[in-house]
């Protein structure tokens, strides 16, 4: 099992630079939340950089058929590629409208709202799925991410356990349940299922699950142990800029701020 990177929950300053992501809720969550639908496999698909030109040109086509699902999930990704994350919604939003039957483009939608910081706006999305029952392991997950955005810890995890029943041992889910424990506060438990998880065969290979455990354990004080986890995946120096950070997180009076999702403003 891969754990593929995506949309991504900003909850820290653990050192972009490291090469590691701090928290990779979304990362895994919603990631991994692809539906059957073709148009869902073209928007994660590519990391390929959009000009303006094939911006525009892929513009000018879906405006002359605003209900094709390809053309518009294309055109997104484009959108996504120069920044214009906001207009890319909007064109999910309308992709979603004008096929309301396709909950691939449905669940689609709820990903890239919470790609966006937008948990409120995901959760009400990605809940319709679930109470219409169209629900499958990847959107409870999806889901749960959505509501760790809102601070809505226990509603997460009864999500991340829903996705856990449909999908025993996933490694992904797990770590997003220890991480919604960490995100909590209650980092005695999240160390426990990150280090369970860790030792999973599946999860020994997963060098991001790693460096969330070295962070819930390195957020309880104990550096050395941190940096030994750390260290099987990052250089030296990168380990050591965790650590300072993590020791000038702890200074601080409230190092939780820091450690909570932050939502992007809604521009509309």
């Amino acid at each position: 099992m891969t754990i593929e990177t995506g949309s991504v929950i900003k909850v820290s300053r653990w050192r972009a630079a490291a090469g590691a992501s701090l928290l990779i809720i979304a990362a895994m969550a919603l990631g991994g939340c692809q539906t059957t639908s073709s148009a869902d496999k073209i928007i994660t698909g590519s990391t390929e950089p959009a000009s303006l030109r094939a911006t525009a040109e892929a513009a000018r086509r879906w405006e002359a058929d605003p209900g094709n699902s390809k053309l518009g999930i294309h055109y997104a990704q484009l959108l996504k590629g120069i920044g214009q994350t906001d207009k890319a919604l909007k064109v999910i939003a309308e992709l979603s409208g004008r096929n309301p039957q396709d909950t691939g483009l449905l669940a689609l939608y709820g990903k890239e709202l919470a790609a966006a910081g937008r948990g409120e706006q995901a959760s009400d999305v990605l809940y319709k799925l679930v109470a219409a029952g169209k629900a499958d392991w990847k959107i409870h997950s999806a889901l749960g991410t959505a509501y760790d955005q809102q601070g809505r810890f226990k509603d997460a995890r009864d999500s991340y356990r829903e996705a856990l029943k449909e999908k025993p041992g996933e490694i992904s889910v797990i770590n997003n349940l220890g991480m919604s424990y960490a995100l909590e506060g209650n980092l005695p438990e999240a160390e426990k299922i990150l280090r369970q998880a860790a030792q999973e065969p599946h999860g020994a290979r997963e060098p991001r699950l790693r460096q969330n455990l070295a962070l819930v354990v390195g957020l309880q004080g104990r550096f050395e142990e941190a940096k030994e986890i750390a260290s099987k995946d990052l250089s030296a120096v990168q380990v050591e800029a965790n650590m300072t950070y993590l020791r000038s997180m702890l200074a601080q009076p409230d190092p939780w701020q820091q450690l909570k999702p932050t939502a992007k403003a809604n521009n509309g």
